[in-house]
């Protein structure tokens, strides 16, 4: 059974074991929470709603609270008062999972979470793949794979819908072709007069309206992790997300949002603006276009805020530290990783070698023999032999 803990902004959901009474935490892809002692379960407490947008423009018209930077812990199982400003995590004492009552934080709540489906075992193998797969990485990289380098952590992202309806201004261009004559001079020094079809291009004014609805336009809500990573996780499977429920986030780590909505649906006005001038593109029609000018109007704004949920590990590398991030529900892996010097020299080493063996082939061979040399060399140095043949096949 669930439990809240008392005190106002202190206050936080903690999750005994109905069984031993220590801890459950969410389990990945089981959709139950676990006590990782004596293995029993409990099934998540039921939410009978469906996932909602919201009108932005009421967010904006109130007046919102601004939140406390952190706020109080204190653990139901061993009493340590742990200040954070996460929304979820572990007492830094016993281990015992929390999660914060969010209503009251002066914080957007979350209106849905996409729950952790790749569990430990999955997120290494994704990992082990990754690791096998960077070429000229420093044999270092392999300690990325360790259970104890990576955590799992929910990410605070807003969606945005909008229904928009662009005026745009630019021009149709079609193409045609003229004969063009030019002169040129042979290998005697003669000139010869010659004919070419050369491609021209008639550009004609154009104006017009487009208008698209867009779904579910995703901006991260955290400037923690780097955004060009969190872009490279999609595609997500945003149908699947479920109404909150804290007993998602038992046990891993949850970010609060400091990207605030209003700035966030900026950023997806951005997002959609590629995609507009791209409609414009094709209401022009013709061989080739050009958009001058393109003003938007914006309807029908909603919002939500999705927890998502990624494994994130960190190593360092010559005192330099490397982050990689796991998508918890496709295992799709992106990340940076450093480059080996020394094996980055062996290839190049390599390929000089190899060079050098071609060349003192034909060399010592002369041109008769160049095609069986470079064969012979090619042999020698491993490398796939491929003879081509004038007449009959044999």
């Amino acid at each position: 059974m669930v439990e809240l803990t008392d005190g106002g902004p202190a206050a936080h959901h903690a999750y005994p074991c109905e069984q031993c009474g220590a801890n459950v935490e969410f389990s990945a892809g089981t959709g139950t929470l676990t006590c990782p002692y004596c293995g029993h379960t409990q099934q998540v407490t039921a939410v009978v709603r469906e996932v909602r947008e919201h009108d932005f423009a009421a967010l904006a018209s109130r007046t919102r609270t601004a939140a406390p930077a952190t706020q109080d812990y204190r653990c139901g199982t061993c009493g340590a008062v742990t200040t954070s400003d996460h929304l979820s995590q572990k007492c830094g004492f016993c281990g015992s999972p929390m999660v914060a009552e969010v209503e009251g934080l002066g914080l957007v709540e979350p209106e849905a979470v996409l729950p952790f489906e790749v569990d430990r075992e999955a997120m290494q193998g994704a990992l082990r793949t990754w690791v096998r797969s960077r070429w000229f990485a420093p044999s270092a990289l392999k300690k990325v794979v360790s259970a104890e380098q990576a955590h799992g952590v929910y990410l605070p992202h807003w969606t945005f819908d909008a229904r928009t309806r662009s005026d745009y201004v630019g021009q149709r261009g079609e193409h045609y072709w003229v004969t063009e004559t030019y002169t040129t001079t042979d290998s005697e020094g003669r000139s010869q007069t010659q004919t070419r079809q050369v491609q021209k291009t008639r550009w004609y004014p154009a104006a017009g309206t487009v208008a698209r609805d867009f779904d579910d336009v995703l901006v991260a809500g955290t400037g923690r992790v780097m955004p060009e990573h969190l872009a490279k996780l999609s595609p997500w499977p945003l149908q699947q997300a479920r109404a909150y429920q804290p007993d998602y986030l038992a046990g891993y780590e949850t970010l609060r949002y400091d990207v605030e909505p209003e700035t966030g649906l900026e950023v997806a006005k951005r997002e959609m603006a590629p995609v507009i001038e791209n409609d414009c593109e094709h209401d022009i029609g013709g061989d080739v276009q050009r958009v001058h000018q393109v003003h938007t109007s914006y309807a029908a704004v909603t919002y939500k805020l999705l927890l998502l949920p990624v494994w994130i590990a960190t190593y360092l590398y010559g005192g330099k530290p490397f982050q990689v991030l796991v998508n918890a529900r496709t295992a799709e892996v992106v990340g940076q990783r450093p480059w080996s010097a020394w094996k980055i020299a062996l290839a190049v080493l390599a390929g000089l070698l190899v060079a050098a063996a071609i060349v003192w082939a034909v060399v010592a061979n002369g041109d008769g023999g160049t095609a069986g040399a470079l064969a012979e060399a090619a042999v020698r140095w491993g490398e796939p032999v491929v003879r081509e043949s004038v007449g009959a096949p044999t």
